[in-house]
């Protein structure tokens, strides 16, 4: 049976990871065992924040809405369910974006939200 050699597959394992490593500080970008665990730490933060980032969104966006909404005198939770009572179909993300680019238009909507709640 001829010998195998597994020194190309090797070097090319090597250079992926230490490319991969490329602008990270010291032996953590030249040395290979070091490169590899900082890669693959760095692969697990990149894959988890990639979910959490969506959550942090969400938070951003409700802190938002509630803060335009108190500026109506109506608290987030109101706010959202007299939108809900309504019929208003907007989500999160373009709630906050109206409360921060256009005030007039998030005004009109705690009105609309009000008369949902059944306050005038």
């Amino acid at each position: 049976m001829p010998r195998t050699k597994g020194a190309p597959a090797r070097k090319d394992r090597k250079k992926k990871v230490l490319k991969e490593a490329k602008g990270y500080f010291g032996g953590r970008k030249k040395l290979y065992r070091t490169a590899k665990d900082a890669v693959e730490k760095g692969w697990e933060h990149a894959y988890r924040d990639r979910r959490k980032k969506k959550r942090t969104f969400r938070r951003l966006w409700i802190a938002r809405i509630n803060a335009a909404a108190r500026e109506h005198d109506l608290s987030y939770s109101r706010f959202i369910n007299g939108l809900k009572e309504s019929g208003v179909e907007l989500n999160r993300k373009a709630l906050a974006d109206l409360a921060v680019k256009d005030p007039q238009a998030f005004e009109a909507l705690a009105a609309q939200a009000r008369e949902g709640l059944g306050q005038a």
